[in-house]
Formats: C-alpha cells, sequence, structure tokens
C-alpha cells in the first residue's frame, strides 16, 4: 500500500482537500443511500402490518361461523369419574345423567417365574396363541427357547399380542407378561407343544381380563372398546376416570355466553392494533410525515376498514350494525365495547347477534366481511405485502446499481485528484529546488562580490 504525504512542497494538507472534495461529489451517493434507508422502512411497516391484519383475521374467524360463535360449555357435578368436553353440536340446555359402570381393559397374563431370561431352558417345538378364537403357531427353535427368546417370537408375530420381561426380585424373578391390543379380544397362549426342555413356561389365568368400557347415560347402556367415547352423547366427548356402579354424574350444558363476550371484544382490540399502527407510521407529531404517511394503499385499507365497521346490515335479527352491541368510536378513532350493552344483548338476543356477525341464508355477516377483506389483503399471492414487498425490491435494486455505477466514477475521480496533487507537489517541489539552487548561487556571486572589494 502506498503512503502518500501530502504537502509537504506547499504546505497545504492536500488529504485533507481531497476528503473534503469527494465529500461533495459522494452527496448524490448519500441522498440515493437516505433513500434506500427509507424504502427499506417502509417494506418493515408493510410487513408488520400484514402481520397485525393477518392476527385480526385470525381473531374474528369464529366470529364468522355461526356453529363456532355459539360455543357451548358443561358443568359437571363431580370429576371424579369422567372427563366432558363440548363442541358447538352439543345440545344447549341439555341435561344428561352419565354412570360409569366399568372401564375398557385389555387382557394381562403373567408366566411363572425363571431365574435367568437368557438361559435356553424352555423347549423346542410350537406354541399356539390364539387371539379372539383365531389360532397363531409360534415356532421356537433350538437357541431361541430362553424367556427373551419367546418374548421377541411373540412381538415378530404381530399377533395382538405384546410380550414383555418383568424383574419381580424374587429368587427366580423374571417372567413373561403378556399384554392384549384390543380391549375386546381374549386370548390364550398354549406351551405345550414345545418338549426337551427344564423349564416350563406355564402361563396361568389372566391377572385382568379383557372388557369393553361400560357406561349408563340416562338409564341406557352404551358400551365403548375405548374410554374416550365421542357418540354417547352428541357433541359432548366423554373420557372416563375410573368406575363406580352406582355413582352417576349430572352434566349441565349450555351456551358459553363469557366466551363468546371476549370473542366478541377481541374483535374490538384487534381492530384497535391496525388501525392504531396505520395511525402511528403515518404522522410524525401529528403530520403526514411517517413513514407510511400519504400511501394511497394505506389510506385505502383504512377508509375500508371504518367502512367495514360503521354500515348497517339487513337481516332478519333486532340489530343492524356492531353499535347496538356496545361498539363505540373515541375521538381517536379506538373501538370500546360497553360491557353492559353488549351484555344485555348476548342474554337476550344471542341469535340476532349471529346473525349479524356471521350472516344468515347465504349473506355475509359483518364479522365475515372483515375477514374477507383482511385475507384478501393479506393473501401471499396478490395482498398488499405482496404488490408492495415487489415494489420496493426493484426500487431498491435500481438505487443499488446505480450506488454500485457511482462508487466506480467516484473511485476513478479520487485517485485522479490524488495524482493532481501529487504532481502539483512535484512541481512546487521542483520550483522550490531551482528556488533553493538560485539563491545559493546568488549568495556565491555576492561574497565573491564582496571579497573583490
Amino acid at each position: 500500500m502506498t503512503i502518500q504525504f501530502g504537502g509537504l512542497a506547499t504546505g497545504l494538507d492536500t488529504g485533507s482537500i481531497v476528503e473534503q472534495l469527494m465529500a461533495l461529489e459522494r452527496r448524490p451517493v448519500t441522498l440515493l443511500e437516505k433513500d434506500k434507508t427509507w424504502l427499506n422502512s417502509r417494506l418493515t411497516a408493510f410487513t408488520e402490518l400484514d402481520t397485525k391484519m393477518k392476527s385480526f383475521a385470525d381473531t374474528i374467524k369464529t366470529l364468522g361461523d355461526a356453529d363456532t360463535l355459539l360455543q357451548r360449555s358443561v358443568k359437571q357435578s363431580s370429576g371424579d369419574f369422567l372427563s366432558a368436553t363440548v363442541s358447538s353440536n352439543a345440545q344447549a340446555g341439555a341435561s344428561f345423567q352419565v354412570e360409569v359402570v366399568s372401564l375398557a381393559q385389555v387382557q394381562k397374563s403373567v408366566s411363572a417365574g425363571v431365574a435367568s431370561r437368557t438361559d435356553t431352558g424352555f423347549g423346542t417345538g410350537t406354541m399356539t396363541l390364539t387371539v379372539g378364537g383365531v389360532s397363531h403357531s409360534i415356532e421356537i427353535a433350538a437357541g431361541d427357547n430362553s424367556l427373551e427368546g419367546i418374548m421377541q417370537a411373540i412381538n415378530n408375530g404381530d399377533l395382538g399380542v405384546s410380550a414383555a420381561i418383568i424383574n419381580d426380585g424374587s429368587t427366580t424373578p423374571y417372567r413373561l407378561v403378556l399384554t392384549g391390543e384390543d380391549v375386546g379380544n381374549a386370548f390364550t397362549l398354549d406351551s405345550t407343544g414345545l418338549s426337551g426342555g427344564t423349564s416350563t413356561l406355564n402361563i396361568g389365568v389372566p391377572i385382568q381380563t379383557a372388557a369393553r368400557a361400560h357406561i349408563r347415560v340416562d338409564t341406557i347402556d352404551i358400551y365403548s372398546d375405548s374410554n374416550t367415547l365421542s357418540e354417547a352423547i352428541p357433541g359432548v366427548t366423554l373420557d372416563l376416570l375410573q368406575s363406580k356402579e352406582g355413582s352417576t354424574t349430572t352434566l349441565n350444558i349450555s351456551v358459553d355466553k363469557t366466551s363468546i363476550k371476549s370473542t366478541i371484544e377481541a374483535f374490538a382490540k384487534g381492530y384497535n392494533e391496525v388501525m392504531n399502527f396505520i395511525t402511528s407510521q403515518s404522522a410524525i407529531n401529528g403530520s403526514e410525515g411517517g413513514v407510511l404517511g400519504g400511501d394511497s394503499g394505506i389510506n385505502a385499507i383504512k377508509r375500508r376498514l371504518q367502512s367495514l365497521l360503521t354500515q348497517p346490515l339487513a337481516n332478519s335479527g333486532v340489530f343492524t350494525t356492531l353499535s347496538e352491541l356496545g361498539f363505540e368510536t373515541q375521538k381517536d378513532g379506538s373501538l370500546v365495547v360497553n360491557d353492559k350493552k353488549l351484555s344485555a344483548a348476548v342474554d337476550s338476543n344471542l341469535d340476532s347477534i349471529v346473525s349479524l356477525l356471521a350472516g344468515e341464508g347465504g349473506n355475509k355477516g359483518i364479522a365475515t366481511q372483515f375477514q374477507d377483506y383482511l385475507e384478501s389483503m393479506t393473501s401471499s399471492t396478490t395482498g398488499m405485502l405482496k404488490t408492495k414487498k415487489d415494489s420496493i425490491n426493484s426500487n431498491v435494486r435500481r438505487i443499488d446499481n446505480r450506488i454500485d455505477s457511482m462508487e466506480m466514477r467516484l473511485e476513478k475521480r479520487q485517485k485522479m485528484l490524488e495524482a493532481q496533487f501529487g504532481a502539483m507537489e512535484s512541481l512546487v517541489s521542483g520550483l522550490n529546488a531551482q528556488s533553493s539552487y538560485l539563491t545559493q548561487q546568488m549568495t556565491m556571486i555576492s561574497n565573491m562580490m564582496s571579497g573583490g572589494n
């Protein structure tokens, strides 16, 4: 790298002069970089707005669906024997008496204990495993006639029974445990076909028999292969916990008005987040100087949301506007929900709320219209962000190309200035040398003349 010492001949700070001249010539590049920063800030704002609109659309999704809007809740008299959950298909106002007679369980059988899990003390030949009345042959060859080998042979057969070995801590601790995979299938294992061994498998009476779940709903007997029943009561899923014949659990199903109110109130929150963000990004100190200020697309979104919020909707219910549900617009444009007014509407005219928000007879409700608009604006292929991103990225690429071109020109310009100032320094240095020489000669001549006198 060449080290330059400017101003040695002229006394001028030529390095600083070149730097200041280049700073002036770089002003167009600086302006382009500011434009690029502004464009990227706009893209960040558009991306955040897209996220907030998607969140708003997700929040009001249930408001646009009559079935999910009319959420149900269930109250149990006891949680000891079962746990109940409800869907919107459950019958509001209904009551059921549920008795858990017995739980579903699979068969379990255990063999006699042996001293080793790997010793080949059992005979060889054929065992017969009968599952659900169907017999299966299991061949036990020499080398596989240990407790572990028999376990592997049963599991490899994939016959509806799994085998495992436990250690009970006794002097002959290793025991084979057979477990059925289906509650409706009993099984037996006949090992009399094994011969030539010193140990006997000896599978005894099942320690747990296979049985289906048995409940009574309003005295009606219902059976299931699982401890989770989803069709015993329409719209209700029962998870059985323990059985006790004669003990009943009362289930009372009702419309979940608290959840409905929360969902409606969440609408106002989602709307405020979108509108507040647009306002904050469009203005600086109350003027249209924000990063999104003056953007026609953003202004169109704001006007459309405001229009959807206030437009009346004709329907068969008693409500035609959101204001009748307690929605109130503040001076700053934000929404608040009058809890007293909303509670009264939910308590007395729930069907009318559904008609207003979700629609009826093929006509879309207000929430549905909001959701459709938000989804169109946040579409990954045709939405607001996709259009803005394409435009901004195109402009940023054009700016980058212009900056690259300018940087190349500026690099050449700087080298030229440095060369010109270097040449000037060389010229002045040469003139200084000549001046020194002439001065020296004049001094010598003057001395000579003085000496001659």
